[in-house]
């Protein structure tokens, strides 16, 4: 089958719905999203702690949470990106909440705000500790509402369409590619169909499922990534994984893993070791606030010293009815494991969390292939930098929705759907009748990366996990060749291409910077 949209969206987390309702409202054309499983699963339904934007004037100002930013990510981030999110904030937390998306407020209707990891001053707007469900509830429910936005639950974006597929032969260093639309999987039928469109929007998330283990959701695959990467787009900032400090320690809780929110933190947690002693005033003078790269490796090494499969998270010092108003779910949660959270320490480790690289773009969200955009987690659009400031994440998926359709519609009627482009050929490939190859290499990545490539790097490690990619690349692509298009071979192919940019781009980074660390080249006295 082929299909005609002038705004293809391949995701359905913030960034695509807020998009998609930006584009629909100007009634410039059909608009799709696709959504590989149903919208309530998307990343950022699992985002806890918040949305930061500057809205008590009275303390805090545009250029503080600038500097902030800076700060985190070790001056690595593009200042022009983080001015175009930090000054642009407010304005999209308004579209936010005219959507119907709550935040919290006190009782005189101003923001209750929270204060997290890195961030000088309270500005991080939330809704008690499940913000991203409720943005994503209010996004949803607007995208349903809105009868110019067509939705595609459990379909599968396979690949994007270019001039390759047309016979051309692309490589990177080919000028002017261009994106035609994308190669879909329909569970219904089995059959890849093909999804024409002037413009594309790229938005899948993030990549955190390549690790063992990771607070994001299993569908979390790098598929945007790998799929722009393959069609000979540039990709830039992989080496930094932001590793979550705090997920909860629950053996067999590996995907997603239970994230304890950086708020907490913020509320006045305290990281300890489970013999009660602290142990951040030895790593940072900011102790349990300090950004998340620092607490993650602190956690990491005082782990490693004492043999230990956690440490502890402490609000015991805090007023028992204030925690669990403030924090519901990880009470309810840590409940249910027999922990609570108002007597008892919380288990925590660290999880593979978010990818401050991706899909490189400019200030409109536009990638180097034409009519192709992308934006949230999967786009590097240069605001994270070395390492994302807490709650940086989901404002600048909004604010990037709101420069890219602005772009895309002042452009949309400049291009034509390419009639040219064939349809997906499976001849004589095979029902695959060996999952065990793909479910096994799905562990192999997972324990390649988490072994390899986790938080504490080196050169021979990064060359082991090079080899071993490797080996799993061919062996996957041969089976790809053989086989018809299923979302599981999609996914490893995905995987197998993120855990190769991730480590690429760690052996080419000289230095511990950021996020990434490497024993090779070590950044502080006590980590060598």
């Amino acid at each position: 089958m082929v299909y005609k949209y002038d705004f293809l969206i391949i995701g359905a987390g913030v960034a695509g719905m807020s998009y998609a309702l930006k584009v629909a409202r100007a009634k410039k054309g059909k608009v799709c999203i696709i959504c590989k499983t149903s919208l309530d699963e998307a990343n950022t339904s699992f985002a806890q702690g918040g949305v930061a934007s500057v809205t008590n004037l009275a303390v805090d100002d545009f250029d503080k949470h600038i500097e902030d930013t800076m700060i985190a990510g070790d001056y690595i981030s593009d200042r022009a990106a983080v001015e175009q999110v930090v000054r642009n904030a407010p304005e999209q937390i308004k579209e936010l909440v005219e959507w119907g998306v709550n935040f919290d407020r006190k009782e005189d209707g101003t923001f209750d705000l929270h204060r997290e990891g890195g961030h000088s001053e309270f500005r991080i707007l939330h809704h008690a500790d499940d913000t991203g469900a409720e943005i994503q509830r209010g996004l949803m429910a607007a995208v349903r509402n809105n009868p110019d936005i067509v939705v595609r639950e459990n379909h599968f974006a396979v690949e994007i369409i270019t001039q390759h597929h047309l016979g051309a032969k692309v490589t990177r260093r080919t000028p002017y590619i261009n994106c035609y639309g994308a190669y879909v999987l329909n569970p219904d039928t089995e059959k890849v169909d093909t999804y024409l469109s002037k413009v594309t929007l790229m938005c899948t998330g993030g990549c955190g499922a390549v690790y063992q283990t990771t607070t994001n959701p299993i569908i979390a695959t790098g598929d945007g990534e790998a799929m722009v990467y393959r069609a000979k787009g540039t990709v830039a900032d992989m080496e930094f994984v932001q590793f979550h400090p705090t997920a909860l320690y629950s053996p067999g809780e590996t995907h997603p893993a239970f994230l304890i929110t950086e708020a907490m933190r913020g509320y006045g947690g305290i990281l300890r070791l489970p013999n009660g002693e602290s142990f951040m005033e030895k790593y940072d003078e900011r102790l349990s606030l300090a950004p998340r790269d620092i607490v993650a490796r602190a956690i990491d090494k005082e782990m490693k010293i004492h043999g230990l499969d956690h440490v502890c998270l402490d609000v015991t010092h805090k007023d028992p009815a204030e925690t669990r108003r403030h924090f519901p779910n990880i009470y309810q949660k840590c409940l249910s494991m027999g922990i609570d959270i108002t007597t008892d320490y919380i288990p925590v480790r660290p999880a593979a969390h978010y990818m401050c690289g991706g899909i490189k773009v400019d200030l409109n969200g536009c990638s180097s292939i034409e009519r192709l955009y992308a934006i949230g987690e999967c786009s590097c659009t240069g605001l994270h930098g070395g390492n994302r400031l807490a709650s940086n994440s989901l404002i600048e998926a909004v604010v990037y929705a709101d420069a890219a359709a602005k772009h895309s519609l002042e452009h949309v009627d400049l291009y034509d759907f390419n009639e040219k482009v064939p349809e997906w050929n499976d001849e004589g490939t095979l029902t695959n009748e060996e999952k065990v190859l793909i479910t096994q290499s799905v562990k192999e990545v997972g324990e390649i990366m988490s072994n390899y490539v986790g938080i504490v790097r080196s050169d021979l490690r990064l060359h082991r996990a090079w080899v071993r990619l490797d080996t799993l690349y061919e062996e996957t692509e041969n089976l790809f060749k053989r086989v018809k298009a299923t979302r599981d071979i999609c996914e490893l192919r995905n995987m197998i291409n993120v855990g190769y940019l991730i480590t690429r781009f760690a052996l080419e980074r000289k230095e511990s910077r950021g996020l990434h660390y490497t024993i090779d080249y070590p950044a502080h006295a006590y980590d060598k």
